[in-house]
C-alpha cells in the first residue's frame, strides 16, 4: 500500500498525453464489477417470482431499504433520483472495500470524492431551480441583497466540504495502514491488519458513505424545498 498515487500509462492522443493513473484503472475495476453484477441480476430476475427467493429477495430486500431510505428524506416530490443516490452509494462503499483486496480505494483521492460533490452541488441547482424557479434565485438575496456574497459562497462551500470529508476520511485509514505496514516487523503484520481493514474498510468506509450519501440527499431537499 502506497500514499502516493502512482502513474500507470501514458497515452498519446492526438498529440495529448493523457495519464491513465492508480486512481483511475480502479475506478475502472469497480465499474467493471459494479457493471457485471447489475448484469447478472438482471439475467437472474428475468424469472421473477412473485414470492421471492434467495438471490432475488436480497435484490429486493436491498433495493427497497435504499429507496425507503431515500425516499423519506428527499419527500415523495424528489424520489424520482434516488437510484442515482443508489449508484453513488454502491461506488464509494465498493472503492472502500476495495482496499481489503489491496486496491487503494478512488476515494482516497480527491480528484474523485470532489467529481461525486460537484455531481451533488449540480443536481442541488438543477432540482433547486427546477421546482422553486424564482424563488431559489431569491433566496440568493435573502434576507437582504447585501448577503448575496454570503450566501453564494455558503452554496459554494458545500461540495468542497462535502468532498474533503470523505476524502480526508478515506485517506486517513489508507495513511494509519500504510503506515502501520512500514513501521511494524512482518511477523505483526499477520491476523492483525485483518482488524485494522475490518474497522478502516469496511465500518468505517460503510459509515462515510452513509454520511456523504445523506448530506447529499439533504442538500438537495433544501435546495428544491
Amino acid at each position: 500500500m502506497d500514499l502516493s498515487v502512482k502513474n500507470l500509462w501514458v497515452l498519446q492522443i492526438a498529440g495529448v498525453e493523457v495519464w491513465i493513473t492508480e486512481t483511475i484503472f480502479n475506478t475502472w475495476l469497480i465499474m467493471l464489477f459494479l457493471i457485471g453484477l447489475a448484469v447478472i441480476a438482471r439475467i437472474k430476475l428475468r424469472k421473477f417470482k412473485t414470492i421471492p427467493t434467495g438471490f432475488q429477495n436480497v435484490i429486493e430486500a436491498v433495493v427497497e431499504i435504499f429507496d425507503h431510505f431515500a425516499s423519506s428524506t428527499l419527500g415523495e416530490k424528489l424520489a424520482y433520483i434516488a437510484p442515482w443516490f443508489f449508484m453513488v452509494f454502491m461506488f464509494i462503499l465498493s472503492s472502500s472495500l476495495s482496499s481489503v483486496f489491496g486496491l487503494r480505494a478512488p476515494t482516497a483521492d480527491w480528484i474523485t470524492t470532489f467529481a461525486l460533490a460537484f455531481a451533488t452541488f449540480t443536481l442541488m441547482l438543477a432540482m433547486g431551480f427546477k421546482h422553486r424557479k424564482g424563488d431559489y434565485l431569491k433566496s440568493f438575496f435573502s434576507p437582504h441583497p447585501i448577503f448575496f456574497p454570503l450566501n453564494l459562497l455558503g452554496e459554494l462551500a458545500k461540495p468542497v466540504s462535502l468532498s474533503f470529508r470523505l476524502f480526508g476520511n478515506m485517506l486517513s485509514g489508507t495513511i494509519i495502514l500504510t503506515l502501520y505496514y512500514a513501521l511494524t516487523p512482518v511477523f505483526v503484520q499477520i491476523g492483525i491488519p485483518v482488524l485494522l481493514h475490518a474497522f478502516f474498510d469496511v465500518v468505517f468506509g460503510a459509515l462515510q458513505t452513509y454520511i456523504f450519501v445523506i448530506l447529499s440527499l439533504m442538500y438537495i431537499r433544501g435546495a428544491a424545498e
